[in-house]
């Protein structure tokens, strides 16, 4: 049907040109644009090297690979470089897109893809039509009218959520840009509207949870903003209100090295794009006390801590939902330390399944399960998450001394009769972050759940595990014995990670995945390994940052610096 519409949509008159002179609005990678150019490929986890072969005669690997193509979105990369073999490039590619797919045949005809590409093609107009003669100029105002034409009669398919703000954004950009085309401005401003109170909670947050996904979708409602008030529109209201209430909410997921924090499918964005959008919304407002899309935030001194303190989520958006409940990722100034390990989705299936695992997030899991219950790897619900853990307490404070947060999850309590219980406590500077996880059966029902559990371990208890998985950049070592894990920073900052109780150390391979690498970085992770015998059983550990101020810090070693620094103190 997309493509029936698409031929259909080559009947209508060409636009004539430009209603305004469009500023590029996006921002792209100048490293990547150079790869391209030099005839590397890198697109979806995969890298084609084909130096010879033009974009659309590469043999393309995955479908992911093709819709990212498709989707134009390395135009920015390219307009970052903006030399003449990049304008070149730009221009080969795009007017070659037009004779291969412009009468609506092939690949890249769904509402989101056409929404993105016509973005990208309109924000980057001059560089795409510098030098190019009157026929080039023609036909690419065609495509733009028929690309059009099929949005405003197939954006209703699109997936709600992002995909459907992308396809009435780039509606609403050719409305306004294109000569001719201002009758579909008015019906998607409303849909547009519509969409953000549907899908844009009274917390500024998204059914998926994914912090990155909220970025993008509040750069398109700024851009479709800012696009109707210079040609003299005003946005719907529900529009307006929707970026008031986003901005404080990224804002809450920002870390301290301007990074948002990697939950549920996202990462942490292109350098530099959260402050970028959050300065062009005008929203100066922060998040006020409690959670921000579910999730809670420490922040102190140079240090931010965010913890995932809800269950994923829900029905049709736990496609990427992860069961990292209770996970948390601290950054230190402008260095990552504790992480998440990230989406694998770009390295596969097996790759996506294992990231969405609990044993991939930094917190406490039952050796040999997930706090959620991911589908079975075969059948209709292979990516549903068919059981979420309901939070049963978020209590948070602040005094004088520091913040502290607790919050507990029922995700072990039908399999094993167990509640997982977290506390946080960050020192008034931020160099101090102390833990305990606490595993409890509570009522008859969950001792006797328990006590079934026990029954068929033979008694000997059941095995789990509190990770802290660490940025690849963090140089970690086990000191003092096997008592401490010390870990350095590119900054020079040095943490010590200890821990009390009768839990095992030991420092682990360990993966971090990120979506624009051709495979996994291996990095480590601290790992706390005790067994539940009773029916409450509890570890604490604790993350100092080693005081690095005294000159005479800086002759010292690394187990002079795990001798002293508690004398130092905080």
């Amino acid at each position: 049907m997309n493509r029936l519409h698409a031929r259909m949509g080559r009947r209508v008159p060409a636009a004539t040109g430009f209603t305004s002179q469009p500023e590029p609005r996006t921002i792209g990678s100048f490293a990547r644009g150079r790869q391209m150019v030099a005839g590397n490929y890198q697109f979806a986890g995969f890298l084609i090297d084909d130096k010879g072969a033009g974009l659309w005669d590469i043999e393309m690997p995955s479908a992911m690979f093709k819709e990212e193509v498709h989707g134009f979105q390395w135009l920015d990369d390219l307009a970052a470089v903006g030399d003449g073999p990049a304008r070149r490039a730009a221009q080969d590619w795009v007017f070659e897109w037009i004779n291969r797919f412009g009468s609506g045949r092939g690949a890249g005809w769904t509402p989101d893809l056409t929404g993105r590409r016509l973005i990208r093609w309109i924000n980057h107009a001059l560089f795409l039509l510098q030098g190019r003669g009157g026929a080039a100029s023609e036909a690419y105002f065609k495509s733009l009218a028929h690309q059009t034409v099929f949005l405003s009669k197939r954006w209703k398919v699109a997936s709600s959520g992002l995909p459907r703000f992308e396809a009435l954004t780039g509606l609403i950009y050719a409305g306004l840009a294109l000569n001719g085309m201002d009758e579909y401005v008015k019906p998607a401003v409303k849909a547009l509207a519509r969409e953000c109170r549907e899908q844009i909670d009274a917390e500024g947050g998204i059914p998926t949870r994914n912090p990155e996904e909220l970025l993008e979708v509040f750069s398109l409602l700024i851009w479709a903003a800012s696009a109707l008030s210079e040609a003299g529109w005003i946005a719907g209201r529900e529009h307006l209100d929707a970026i008031e209430r986003i901005a404080p909410t990224l804002r809450a997921l920002r870390h301290s090295d301007g990074s948002l924090a990697r939950f549920h499918g996202g990462g942490r964005g292109i350098e530099g794009r959260l402050d970028h959008a959050l300065a062009t919304s005008g929203v100066r407002a922060d998040a006020g006390a409690g959670l921000q899309m579910g999730y809670a935030r420490l922040k102190a001194g140079r240090s931010s801590v965010i913890i995932d303190a809800s269950g994923p989520p829900q029905g049709a958006n736990s496609y990427h939902g992860h069961a990292s409940t209770l996970a948390f990722e601290l950054t230190s100034g402008r260095r990552p330390l504790i992480v998440n390990c990230g989406s694998g989705i770009s390295f596969g299936q097996e790759w996506r399944r294992a990231g969405r695992a609990t044993a991939l997030h930094s917190v406490l899991g039952i050796d040999g399960y997930s706090s959620s219950q991911l589908g079975s790897q075969t059948g209709a619900l292979n990516d549903a998450l068919l059981r979420t853990p309901k939070v049963v307490d978020v209590s948070q404070s602040r005094d004088s001394a520091g913040a502290s947060l607790q919050v507990g999850h029922d995700g072990y309590e039908k399999s094993h009769g167990l509640i997982h219980m977290r506390r946080f406590d960050q020192s008034f500077d931020g160099r101090m972050l102390s833990g305990e996880d606490t595993l409890i059966a509570i009522t008859k029902d969950d001792r006797r759940r328990f006590d079934c559990a026990m029954d068929a371990t033979g008694l000997q208890g059941l095995d789990y595990t509190v990770r802290f998985h660490l940025h690849p950049d963090v140089d970690a070592a086990i000191d003092m014995g096997g008592a401490a894990v010390s870990m350095a920073l590119k900054s020079g900052e040095i943490w010590v990670f200890r821990h009390g109780g009768e839990a095992e150390l030991s420092l682990e391979p360990s993966v971090y995945l990120e979506k624009n690498r051709l495979k996994p970085r291996a990095t480590k992770q601290i790992v706390l390994s005790a067994r539940a015998l009773g029916y409450a059983s509890h570890v604490t550990w604790t993350l100092h940052k080693a005081q690095d101020t005294p000159d005479s810090l800086r002759d010292l070693t690394r187990d002079d610096i795990l001798r002293n620094n508690t004398e130092w103190g905080n």
